[in-house]
């Protein structure tokens, strides 16, 4: 019998199937410039220990701090594969809060137009699961 390697090294999220909450966020990376003039809000952000609050009451998230010449970017990794960038530039320490809030909160999934037929998703094609006859009603109703 051949065995095969796990060729995907994270777990799907099915968050409410298990006994367990997946944080879809893995890892959050802050890259500033030390002496940029775009990075001001992201080094005030890093002196005010703002981040030490965030990295405590979330520590299923890894954080990385990266100095890098250039604008000041926000990515998140998430499990299922995805990354987000979310460029900081002249933000306030306040604003750049909320873009890490964004990145913590969100599933790492693609954004896309719900259409009409799409109000429910799932892995199964149907909320009572695959049809059969021998399901229902023997008799036949006259």
């Amino acid at each position: 019998m051949v065995v095969k390697g796990i060729t995907n090294r994270f777990s799907i999220a099915r968050n409410g199937y298990g006994e367990s909450f997946i944080h879809p966020c893995r890892k959050i990376i802050i890259q500033y410039c030390n002496w940029g003039g775009s990075s001001q809000g992201i080094r005030d952000f890093l002196v005010s220990e703002r981040l030490n609050g965030i990295a405590s009451r979330h520590k299923q998230i890894e954080f990385e701090v990266i100095k890098k010449s250039g604008h000041p970017v926000i990515t998140g990794f998430y499990n299922n594969g995805r990354n987000k960038p979310i460029c900081v530039r002249n933000m306030d320490p306040i604003e750049i809060n909320k873009k890490l809030e964004i990145l913590m909160n969100s599933s790492g999934d693609i954004l896309r137009r719900w259409t009409k037929n799409d109000n429910v998703r799932s892995l199964n094609k149907s909320v009572r699961g695959i049809w059969s006859p021998f399901h229902g009603n023997t008799t036949p109703s006259l």
